[in-house]
């Protein structure tokens, strides 16, 4: 029997901010939640958007030509090959959607790459 996906109970139990769960698997994209807190490491990802929808919290992505703000219930698309840089201040909970082989740091590794890991 099919089971509801618990996002806060997956997002408790993540340990450190910028670590992100894959919680589905759609066709070939992951859909991902994170925690976050801080900067997250500039990078871009040349094959593929990225779609940021904040749950709680607020984080702000930064772009070259500016930064976008976002609250609970908010969605921002960031184009392929655009570099960008999430920042939360004071942290929020973000759910992600990008194919399954997409590595959270894109072009940049870093000590925040994270490996793939399903819940």
């Amino acid at each position: 029997m099919p089971e509801a996906i618990d996002l806060a109970a997956v997002l408790a139990s993540i340990e450190q901010p910028w670590q992100p769960r894959t919680v589905a698997v759609l066709n070939d994209y992951d859909v991902r939640v994170v925690r976050t807190h801080g900067e997250f490491t500039r990078h871009s990802h040349p094959e593929t958007d990225e779609v940021f929808l904040v749950l709680s919290g607020s984080l702000t992505i930064r772009l070259d030509d500016g930064e976008v703000d976002l609250g609970p219930g908010q969605l921002y698309v960031v184009p392929k090959g655009t570099p960008h840089q999430p920042y939360s201040a004071e942290g929020a909970e973000v759910l992600l959607v990008e194919p399954s082989a997409t590595v959270n740091t894109g072009d940049t590794p870093s000590a925040l790459t994270a490996e793939r890991r399903a819940v």
